[in-house]
């Protein structure tokens, strides 16, 4: 019967899926390590060489790893290697390229230059194995994007970590979550990136983090100590640990459409040339605009992004994915990614380029959308609507009282799908619906690769006053938060955040890109407002229906006038929804303006600078007026 059992358990270990590091990288024994890398088949030999330390030092052993039939080359050094750390140096065409710990490590030391050899089980914290993802509906989202040093840098927060992975374990990043009501934290790019030095994280540094370095590896400048491999693991855990047990869903952001460089990259030293795209001219395609783009429909990188995304997933307990630059990969492999995952992994990205790809099948663009289910695209539409085009910080649109943005306003109030209230032609951007489901698009008006929106209120709307200012922010996140899409919205909006006015703060000092903390007692009313209004979206299922057919049957809009669009939703037709009709209206003008609704008595929710779900005042129906720049939502 034992002999049975050995058997069976043998067999049931062989059906395992292996994970990314027993496939190429270092598969850790306490009897012995097996290495493997796998390279272009012109290679002609590849050295791996065993370190002490993870920067310095020569290497206390050298081997020379050999080719198997399946072309991986592959070596096994017998022994208890934890804590030791490893390179693969490959040679083409006589030359050696360069060390590197390869593309698939899982550990690495500082500053990423070598991979470390661990045991991953060790780097779970307490508790780890009950860790669940919770269980929020696409249609339930409400996302913060933040970035770890922005959120927890200033002495204003109080935090203990600041500018790390644990900040967000602390009471003070939790209770405030909490008490804002987002569900979801959107974290800028946290794997191993190459802009901040990690040995010199005691000077000012700072960086976004779009520069890839190690995509299955935490960034080390997050950790309390990036020289030692299993901490900035073990924090990370503990970071989604935190966040899950306050039921908060994490995404992380993620840059598989370029490297930080080329030449210097680990995919180039393995595999030269392999994961890029070229043009015809043989220059390298830059559809990314920094410098290169990856050839995501070829098999190697396709594979490549389907296992990195399911490894956060296990690994991590990750509960979705933001895709920079989206629209540089190819559909096929961004479907191959949706089904590689469980469902409830949400899954969106930016449905564009940076500069045209060399590539000539279809790209997972915002048009093509509707051919990538269970993903959704950011709405640049509504963003632009609202705020004003992307091209020019100085004009404005709705928010400063232009005329002319009201189709595409609209456009983002169903989600980006076919409805018939909508005319298309007047779209900013799109002449078509590219969504299928509403729950496929983003809604959102600033994000951190832009002006936050304070700045950009102050640069377009001439003369606006602090008063003035606040209104048209409440506006602007009323529209969002009851649009029929997945709302998002940028960390320190909820306490008036601004940048100075810098556009593209990606390396700007800790005094642009910081949170103050202190706005939260100068502006309390903003807080206030966001809080109510997240509390409403909630609990109430007409303002995130995640059907589009039901949307479709639900929502009307009222006569459209310049500056001012209604609608009104039939809540009697929204399972679980408690209100009957329920009347939206956004007034951008600088004076009040009327809408006809129905006869009878109204409990209005929202108006000015105001928001309660259970009521503000009531109203008779006729024609009912809505303040100057602010939102105005009644039932009956």
């Amino acid at each position: 019967m034992k002999k049975l059992i050995l058997l069976v358990t043998i067999i049931m270990a062989l059906l395992v899926p292996q994970s990314i590091s027993a496939r190429t990288g270092v598969n850790y024994s306490p009897s012995a390590s097996a290495f493997s890398v796998e390279t272009n088949d012109d290679a002609q030999q590849v050295k791996l060489r065993i370190y002490k330390d993870g920067l310095g030092g020569k290497p206390v052993k050298t081997v020379n790893m050999k080719r198997d039939k399946a072309g991986m080359w592959q070596a096994t050094v017998k022994g208890d290697l934890k804590g030791k750390f490893y390179t693969f140096d490959v040679k083409y065409g006589g030359k050696f390229r360069g060390e590197c710990p390869g593309i698939w490590a899982t550990a690495v030391g500082v500053n990423g230059k070598r991979g470390a050899i661990i045991d991953m089980g060790a780097t779970n914290p307490a508790g780890w194995q009950a860790d669940k993802r919770p269980s929020i509906a696409a249609k339930d989202l409400i996302l913060y994007e933040m970035h770890h040093r922005d959120f927890s840098i200033d002495e204003s927060g109080g935090f203990i970590n600041k500018g790390k992975f644990l900040a967000l374990t602390e009471p003070r990043a939790i209770e405030h979550l909490k008490a804002l009501g987002v569900n979801a934290v959107h974290i800028l790019p946290s794997f191993d990136y190459a802009s901040v030095n990690e040995t010199r994280l005691n000077e000012p540094q700072y960086n976004w983090g779009y520069d890839p370095v190690n995509y299955n590896v935490p960034e080390g400048g997050y950790s309390t100590d990036p020289y030692k491999p299993e901490v900035r693991i073990n924090e990370f855990k503990q970071m989604v640990q935190a966040l899950h047990n306050a039921g908060i869903k994490i995404i992380l952001d993620v840059v598989y459409n370029h490297t930080w460089n080329i030449d210097e990259s680990n995919f180039q030293l393995t595999r030269p040339d392999y994961f890029y795209r070229k043009n015809a001219d043989g220059s390298y395609s830059n559809g990314s605009g920094c410098g290169n783009e990856t050839a995501s429909e070829r098999e190697g990188m396709r594979n490549f992004m389907v296992e990195s995304v399911k490894y956060w997933v296990d690994e991590y307990h990750i509960d979705g994915f933001r895709f920079d630059l989206m629209g540089v990969h190819d559909i096929e492999t961004m479907n191959a990614i949706r089904t590689a995952v469980p469902q409830d992994i949400f899954i969106y990205g930016e449905g564009w380029s940076a500069g045209s790809c060399a590539y000539s099948g279809e790209l997972a663009m915002k048009a093509n959308i509707n051919k990538m289910p269970g993903i959704a695209a950011f709405s640049d539409e509504m963003r632009d609507a609202l705020r004003g085009p992307w091209d020019s910080n100085s004009k404005a649109a709705f928010l400063g009282g232009v005329k002319g943005n009201e189709e595409s306003l609209k456009f983002g109030i169903v989600g980006a799908i076919q409805h018939p209230g909508v005319d298309y032609s007047k779209v900013n951007y799109s002449k078509a619906p590219y969504a299928n489901e509403p729950t496929q698009m983003i809604a959102y008006v600033s994000c951190h690769d832009d002006m936050c929106l304070v700045d950009r209120l102050r640069a377009s709307v001439k003369g606006v006053t602090t008063e003035e200012l606040i209104r048209l922010d409440l506006l602007a996140q009323t529209v969002v938060m009851t649009s029929q899409g997945v709302p998002f919205m940028l960390s320190g909006e909820e306490m008036l955040r601004d940048k100075k006015g810098v556009h593209n703060s990606y390396e700007s000092p800790d005094c642009i890109n910081h949170l103050d903390w202190d706005n939260l007692e100068r502006y309390p009313q903003v807080m206030e407002y966001y809080k109510n209004l997240i509390v409403l979206r909630k609990a109430h299922p007409a303002f995130h229906m995640g059907s589009a057919d039901m949307v479709r049957r639900n929502l009307d809009f009222l006569p459209t006038e310049n500056c001012l669009v209604a609608y009104h939703i039939n809540g009697h037709g929204v399972p679980g929804e408690q209100w009957g009709d329920i009347y939206v209206a956004f007034n951008s003008h600088k004076r009040a303006r009327t809408i006809e609704i129905p006869e009878g008595t109204y409990t209005v929710v929202c108006r000015n600078i105001a928001c309660n779900a259970d009521g503000l005042a009531t109203v008779k129906g006729g024609k009912v007026t809505i303040p100057a720049q602010s939102a105005l939502i009644l039932h009956n």
